[in-house]
């Protein structure tokens, strides 16, 4: 297992797809991850092994996908970032589509530091 802290804007994504996949279905497979994301079956097979390499999931050939709690909380936390980001930016006067949309970039991408003043914000502005 990899001793990694962070993974890449394409891993968190995957994550994140994976975990919604669990809590809606109860289980995740190549062909569910790669509809969700857009992508090819190939391309999917490839990013669970690596993520299962580096200890974010566990994958048994023709059982399905889980996710350790590693994953867990990676995927949590870009779940938790996204909403926040769309709440932050809805407070600002942006439509739910387009804050959704600029969630899904920001959220990869913004310092903790400034995610807890945003935090912040929210809070006070509910």
């Amino acid at each position: 297992m990899s001793q990694r802290k962070t993974c890449s804007t394409a891993e968190q994504d995957y994550l994140e797809a994976i975990y919604e996949l669990i809590e809606d279905k109860g289980y995740a497979k190549v062909v569910d991850i790669a509809e969700r994301l857009s992508l090819k079956g190939p391309s999917v097979t490839r990013m669970v092994q690596k993520l299962s390499r580096d200890g974010f999931l566990k994958s048994e050939k023709y059982r399905g996908i889980t996710m350790t709690s590693k994953g867990k909380a990676t995927a949590r936390d870009m779940q938790r970032r996204h909403q926040l980001l769309r709440e932050f930016l809805q407070i600002l006067g942006v439509d739910r589509k387009t804050a959704d949309m600029d969630a899904e970039g920001m959220e990869h991408h913004v310092s903790k530091r400034t995610l807890k003043c945003i935090d912040e914000f929210v809070k006070a502005n509910q």
